[in-house]
């Protein structure tokens, strides 16, 4: 094991409880993979601490992480099925009337529409062997090829813009490259809450060396911001319109190394004909950065001799996502500064296993990388599945956003909706909820949700520390997560709730015999080990055993790999083969996905490919009836949509409700108080929120947490968001939407004899706040004057959490 800094031991357990033992495992949050063991007293989760002896965290846990068991003890869990009756109510069910229910709502579906009418929706929380088994019931057994996940929402672009440069997802570049690399740039991305441990990793090398030089493309100013040494603050939706101009820049001062893209690159030129359009006063004017900051972004990228990139949700969920990343890929490539040391793009995930989702078939692609428009990969998995070729969809995937148009169409009418929670965390979730509720809705989640309003049959499944199965983490880290209590009675795991459906559902091969053999997830994930032999994500050489000991190992882990890879194309050897190759592309400006032919054309088998990343604006921009910006993202304290860490009472406590974070200037202008109740609107929908006066987003653009939000009280930023999709990627615009801000506000006219601070005295306002919000400037009020009145004034409470460097 490599230390990267000091041993700690990070912790929670339960006041005044003795640990009968600990259990191996690794956190089940953001998708960094800290290794991790779990207290267990009396069949009972009392507590967790970080694994002293994993090279990914060295015993740290982030806040979210010491406090994840907490939700396992809930009093308010599902203990049983719940089956909607006939008024409408949920009631309760045993768990045949609940599977019987479901299948034989399936089976009519399918008959009435076809395969396609069924779907599944999954997580990124999940483990690859119910992924596996998802893959394999959808495909093969039921023949849909509806499947997706709520990672479609957060890292999509990751899969995508791997595809395009390098021919297959993986992200080329390692956690350990961080320890080694001269410069890091952090795109979008803010690591400093939403991936705490891995920040701390780089933050102490960098306290102990000075290195790495850190770059930071955010319009906030963020934790993660406040500690680069270049803060690039952009303009909303000009991500690609810097790198752009970056690029052309370093291209005209000749920082490009010509014989790596002679030798291991296919269009140099075409791509290099784009970029020279952008010269860098272009580029201020898009993006708002002084051309001294932009000439010290060209010189370090430019010269640097070794640079790793990350990108997140600041990129992927934006007008231009996919081109924005293989931009990022342009510029790893030409500098080649990949397949090296402390050097790629790590392109991240949002979620602790949603590559293992897109690595073994969950969503997307078919298992192994494999390209759905390959007859020659379609006749693989119909051998390795002993099933009929025929029974495999053929064609591009269909995101969420495009299923829920297929709902309003009525073309689905089964949807198996597994750890999620899609009303809260979809845009323009009004919009959702109305096709939703058109659908047969099954949730699999072990508490009511805003999803379960409308859900037609609920099932209880077991939570982490419940279950066993591995994760793939962000940098195709294999971690495994042993089962430390058995689930409380009345719950089942998610493993062995799609095994009854499959036996339910009667699935079978072509010879008559049950299509799911295995029945454990150790058998399942044998079983994918056979999938996943010469692929680009072989793990032929894991085990549990193997993965148990080594704390987790990255794949490819093969015959010629046999302790795994620590970062991909070190032989400078692409996966563009064009029928080795995980797809054919997709047109980088439309999103059409590329025949054959026109892949082979486009590629050179064992190069990776330039791409030309021309920009366009977002489609919806401010105007006058919504002049701001709006923006969403996470806070360190809260995980998704708080089903389980408002479960938590510190976490709770530590950011209690939703707000929106206005400029001073903004709010000034505006006349907003501080804390001030006001309304948010886009031409989606309007929440009301508490406002934080802050210098950490620019003007013209305000941000709202997007944790929080249900039917009833609870506003959520989701109201807001627009459902256009990225058109690679189909990963939606949660950056790109527009509102204005609109006061709450009632009315006093001035009678005889009242000052300034008796009509304050009487709203329960202070001089001041009513001065400030009819921007008064001391002189007398008028009697007959009308005053506005602030109708509710609270104090937005978020708790700072403190970097810890040592």
């Amino acid at each position: 094991m490599k230390e990267w800094g000091p041993i700690k031991n990070d912790q929670h357990i339960k006041e005044q409880q003795d640990v009968d033992k600990w259990i191996h495992s690794t956190c089940n949050l953001c998708s960094i993979g800290c290794g991790c063991e779990i207290a267990v007293k009396d069949n009972r989760l009392i507590g967790v601490r970080g694994m002293k002896d994993h090279q990914m965290n060295l015993g740290r846990l982030d806040p979210k992480a010491k406090d994840q068991w907490i939700a396992n003890n809930s009093p308010d869990r599902l203990l049983h099925p719940l089956i909607r009756n006939q008024e409408g109510k949920l009631k309760k069910a045993t768990w045949d009337e609940a599977m019987n229910r479901i299948v034989d709502k399936a089976k009519e579906v399918i008959d009435e529409k076809g395969p396609n009418g069924a779907a599944i929706y999954s997580t990124g929380q999940g483990f690859l062997e119910d992924y596996y088994t998802i893959a394999k019931i959808g495909r093969a057994g039921i023949g849909t090829h509806l499947l997706d996940a709520n990672t479609r929402l957060c890292t999509a672009t990751t899969e995508y813009c791997l595809i395009q440069s390098f021919g297959s997802d993986g992200v080329p570049a390692s956690f350990e490259d961080l320890d080694h690399t001269d410069t890091v740039m952090f795109f979008g991305h803010n690591p400093a809450e939403t991936g705490s441990v891995l920040f701390e990793r780089v933050m102490t090398r960098k306290k102990e060396t000075g290195k790495p030089y850190i770059i930071v493309v955010d319009p906030r100013e963020t934790l993660t911001a406040k500690s680069a040494d270049l803060h690039l603050s952009l303009k909303t939706g000009s991500n690609l319109a810097l790198l752009n101009g970056l690029i052309g820049e370093m291209i005209r001062r000749n920082y490009v190394n010509d014989s790596f893209i002679r030798k291991h690159t296919v269009h140099f030129d075409e791509m290099k004909k784009t970029a020279a359009e952008w010269s860098l006063e272009q580029t201020k004017q898009y993006t708002g950065i002084t051309l001294e900051k932009l000439e010290e972004a060209v010189e370090q990228l430019g010269r640097t001799n070794s640079l790793v990139s990350t990108t997140l949700q600041g990129v992927y969920q934006a007008a231009d996502a996919t081109a924005t990343c293989v931009a990022i890929n342009n510029l790893h490539l030409m500098r080649s500064l990949i397949g090296k040391e402390g050097s790629g793009p790590l392109h991240m995930a949002g979620q602790p296993s949603s590559s293992g989702n897109r690595t073994v078939g969950g969503v997307g692609t078919y298992p192994g990388n494999r390209n759905p428009l390959n007859p020659k990969h379609l006749k693989e998995m119909a051998e390795l599945w002993n099933v009929k070729e025929d029974k495999l969809e053929v064609g591009p995937e269909k995101g969420i956003i495009k299923q829920i148009e297929m709902m309003e169409n009525d073309q689905i009418g089964f949807f198996w909706n597994i750890h999620t929670n899609p009303l809260v965390s979809l845009p323009n979730r009004q919009r959702a909820r109305e096709a939703l509720e058109n659908t047969f809705v099954v949730v699999q989640d072990p508490f009511l949700t805003e999803t379960t309003e409308i859900a037609d049959v609920v099932l209880p499944p077991a939570m982490w520390g419940e279950k066993e199965g591995t994760m793939e983490n962000a940098d195709r880290t294999i971690n495994l997560l042993r089962k430390a209590v058995e689930p409380p009675n009345g719950v089942k795991a998610d493993f062995d709730i799609l095994l009854d459906f499959a036996e339910r559902m009667g699935f079978q091969n072509k010879d008559g015999d049950p299509l799911i053999q295995f029945e454990t997830p150790e058998e399942a994930f044998e079983e994918w080990k056979v999938i996943s032999k010469g692929r680009p994500s072989d793990m032929t050489a894991m085990s549990y055993q193997s993965l148990e000991e080594n704390k987790g190992m990255q794949w490819p882990a093969s015959e010629e790999t046999p302790e795994g890879t620590t970062r991909l194309y070190e032989d400078f050897q692409f996966n563009t083969e064009v029928d080795y190759a995980q797809s054919y592309g997709k047109d980088i400006i439309t999103g059409r996905p590329l025949s054959r032919s026109e892949y082979k054309e486009k590629s050179e088998a064992g190069k990776a490919i330039f791409y030309s990343t021309p920009y366009f604006p977002p489609s919806e921009q401010p105007n006058e009836s919504y002049p701001f910006w709006f923006n969403s993202g996470r806070l360190v304290w809260h995980w998704h949509t708080r089903t389980k860490t408002s479960r938590s009472p510190s976490l709770e406590q530590a950011a209690k409700e939703a707000y929106v974070d206005i400029h001073q200037h903004d709010a000034e202008r505006m006349g907003i108080l501080p804390g001030e109740e006001v309304e948010v609107v886009s031409p989606r929908g309007t929440i009301k929120v508490p406002s934080r006066l802050s210098d950490s987003v620019k003007k013209g653009t305000v941000f709202v947490p997007f944790h929080f939000g249900n039917f009833e009280k609870e506003p959520s930023a989701n109201e807001l968001t627009i459902d256009v999709v990225d058109p690679i990627s189909h990963q939606p615009l949660y950056k790109n939407s527009v509102c204005r801000i609109e006061k709450n506000r009632g009315s006093h006219k001035v009678k005889i004899g009242e000052t300034i601070t008796s009509i304050a005295a009487n709203y329960h306002l202070t001089v001041q706040q009513l001065e400030r919000a009819n921007r008064l400037t001391g002189n007398p009020i008028k009697e007959g004057a009308t005053l506005e009145i602030p109708l509710r004034i609270r104090k937005v409470e978020v708790k700072d959490y403190p970097i810890p460097f040592d």
